[in-house]
């Protein structure tokens, strides 16, 4: 089973809208996938339309098991747990917890049946975040067209070599870093992909040509759609789908016309019911 947490210490560079779509495209190819929302602020819930009495709160608190949190069939092939503001104080309430750190991966430790399990962090090195990067094996880091986002991605490069070292039993794997929003007519996006390239840490997992900029991805998130959903023939739609191509088989060339017709194929085809 892949466990991929996305991750940056940056917000607004499209975590969840790259988590949700790498969990989305996953089950559209055939795949079972359990996407979690590990950010309190409850992007995921909002996006998907997904609304549960039961959260990841509850399921940490150890007041709930993994089959009460978990809602089945957002998408064919797809499940989800939400999580929601009231988290931002779950600190403090597992201050006494012991290996507070882990407590994800003890609760999820018997959750069987899927092939993929995608983690969408929050912004911040916080415990959720810890928690995420613990059960994980490989991370996926966004990163905006701006050099805070650069910054926060070398943050994240450290929180992950911190946890490497704190935990060296548990093997986090980095494998990507995707450029979003990315206009190459901009000074902006030349500029941070100028960095980019010439960060030595950053450039030998540098996915190209990364995710564009597409209004489409707007509107999507306001029809609470996926773009292959709202815009199937948009470029995010074909930027995410080849993206996609890569996460299924890292490290070779993406057979991007191929898969694309099947990816667009298994979402339109149960996009109605799904919704």
């Amino acid at each position: 089973m892949r466990k991929i947490a996305v991750v940056n210490m940056k917000g607004g560079v499209g975590k969840t809208t790259t988590a949700v779509h790498i969990a989305a495209g996953l089950a559209a190819r055939g795949k079972r996938v359990l996407l979690i929302d590990c950010d309190p602020q409850g992007n995921v819930g909002h996006l998907l339309r997904v609304r549960s009495p039961l959260t990841l709160e509850q399921l940490l608190l150890g007041e709930a098991q993994p089959s009460d949190v978990i809602v089945r069939g957002v998408r064919e092939g797809m499940d989800v747990i939400t999580l929601t503001p009231a988290a931002f104080s779950l600190e403090q309430r597992l201050a006494g917890a012991t290996q507070r750190e882990t407590v994800l991966s003890r609760r999820l430790r018997d959750t069987n049946g899927y092939d993929a399990v995608i983690l969408d962090s929050s912004p911040a090195m916080s415990l959720l975040t810890y928690n995420a990067l613990l059960y994980a094996t490989e991370a996926v880091i966004p990163v905006g067209m701006d050099m805070m986002a650069i910054i926060g991605a070398r943050q994240t490069l450290r929180g992950i070599a911190e946890v490497g070292e704190l935990w060296p039993d548990r093997r986090l794997k980095l494998l990507t870093i995707i450029p979003t929003y990315v206009n190459s007519a901009t000074n902006a996006t030349k500029a941070a992909l100028e960095a980019l390239d010439r960060d030595p840490q950053m450039a030998p997992h540098l996915y190209r040509p990364g995710i564009r900029q597409c209004i489409d991805l707007n509107y999507a998130t306001a029809q609470r759609s996926t773009i292959w959903e709202y815009a199937p023939r948009s470029r995010a739609a074909e930027d995410y789908t080849r993206f996609l191509d890569f996460v299924e088989k890292p490290g070779k060339e993406a057979k991007h016309e191929t898969s694309e017709v099947r990816t667009l194929h298994g979402i339109q085809e149960k996009a109605q019911t799904a919704i």
